[in-house]
């Protein structure tokens, strides 16, 4: 089972800490794209059957940079904010919980926050990724890489 789904009976009451760790795949991320695994460290508040969760997690991205093409690790790492009620629960104040992005909702027995670590870890993707702040790109004429150095284009 991965680190990311927590059984509630082991879960206490009040503030508790947890580290957690998933593969990629676990995540239903791509492992071409995650060669690493996820861990994450989060703090626990559970109040009844209302539990809140704050944390952070990491992995590393293999991306292509869109200057130069080459592929190249980039470390991630997300908050997770997440309060998770139990479904079908007690009603609040005569009015329907609805589920929205900011509550989730569980089933009594587990916390499946893989979702959520996934959806952080996606977030925080470069739109236009590179491996270096001063990557120079390919020559528009040749292709040639100009990280190694000049083309032989004429300028």
């Amino acid at each position: 089972m991965s680190g990311f789904i927590i059984d509630l009976a082991t879960l206490a009451v009040g503030a508790s800490h947890l580290e957690a760790g998933a593969t990629a795949e676990e995540l239903h991320l791509p492992v071409e794209e995650w060669p690493g695994g996820v861990e994450a460290v989060l703090a626990l508040d559970r109040t009844g059957e209302l539990v809140a969760i704050r944390g952070r997690v990491r992995s590393a991205a293999r991306l292509e940079c869109v200057r130069c093409l080459r592929t190249f690790d980039l470390a991630i790492t997300a908050d997770l904010t997440v309060v998770m009620d139990r479904a079908g629960g007690r009603p609040r104040l005569g009015h329907e919980l609805e589920r929205d992005d900011d509550m989730k909702l569980h089933d009594g027995r587990l916390l499946d926050l893989r979702e959520e670590a996934r959806e952080a870890l996606l977030l925080e993707l470069p739109i236009t990724p590179h491996c270096r702040e001063d990557c120079r790109g390919l020559c528009p004429r040749c292709g040639a890489d100009l990280n190694d150095g000049p083309c032989g284009c004429a300028a």
